[in-house]
């Protein structure tokens, strides 16, 4: 593919054969339709990631923008084997900016997911890894560590559209106080900003990535402490 072409937009097409995917997810209906589907869907991701990352680098200058599938766009075959789901492709496209010397899933980032009538963006870390659960806890109960993520989640807070997400666990983990001012944050098993809005006009322009560029800059300060909580704990 070329990337030196600009990117225009998400073609209207792109966003039909999602939606056609969600009632026709089998493997012959995509075999037949593959080519919509490379030429309408993935290969505008690809320019989109481009053009994205170099958006990202003024917020998060290590960011890791990479069109390739399984890097920054996830691949649309979904893993079948422990899920009682047997549907074989995922309905929508995921694509993830990410920051930091660890894993891509390991690591915080920002995330564009389009699955019509809505998209999603967010900010942040889904899941944490295993390592960095205890030094979140830790971090969430100190009261000078625990200062920063307060002023973070304050700032996005204080534009209204975003919301934080997302409580995980039933009880606050065992052997910290249920009574902390911060024990909600002690349930999360991840931590992310995000907005989830109809499909903009933006979508289908050379406008989107200033588009989303403005919101993933809204929660770019979750992104900063989970970033620097990350790369402390890896050091």
């Amino acid at each position: 593919m070329d990337y030196n072409q600009d990117f225009t937009g998400f073609p209207k097409a792109g966003v039909q054969f999602l939606e056609d995917l969600a009632n026709n997810n089998d493997k012959v209906w995509f075999n037949k339709n593959r080519t919509i589907y490379d030429e309408q869907v993935l290969q505008p991701a690809r320019l989109f990631v481009m053009e994205m990352g170099k958006r990202l680098e003024k917020v998060a200058p290590g960011v890791i923008a990479d069109p390739r599938v399984d890097q920054s766009i996830f691949r649309i075959y979904r893993d079948i084997r422990f899920s009682p789901n047997k549907m074989p492709f995922k309905t929508h496209l995921g694509i993830f900016f990410w920051e930091g010397s660890g894993k891509k899933m390991e690591s915080s980032g920002f995330y564009f997911h389009l699955e019509p009538p809505n998209i999603l963006l967010a900010a942040g870390m889904h899941i944490f890894p295993d390592y960095l659960l205890r030094p979140y806890r830790d971090t969430v109960i100190d009261p000078l560590r625990s200062a920063p993520l307060l002023e973070a989640l304050k700032s996005v807070q204080n534009k209204k559209e975003y919301l934080i997400g997302d409580v995980h666990y039933k009880r606050v983990p065992r052997g910290y106080d249920a009574d902390h001012p911060n024990a909600e944050l002690l349930r999360y098993n991840g931590l992310y900003s995000y907005i989830e809005i109809p499909i903009p006009e933006e979508l289908f322009t050379s406008q989107l990535p200033d588009f989303c560029f403005q919101k993933f800059k809204d929660m770019a300060p979750l992104h900063h402490w989970l970033y620097e909580l990350t790369e402390h704990v890896k050091s």
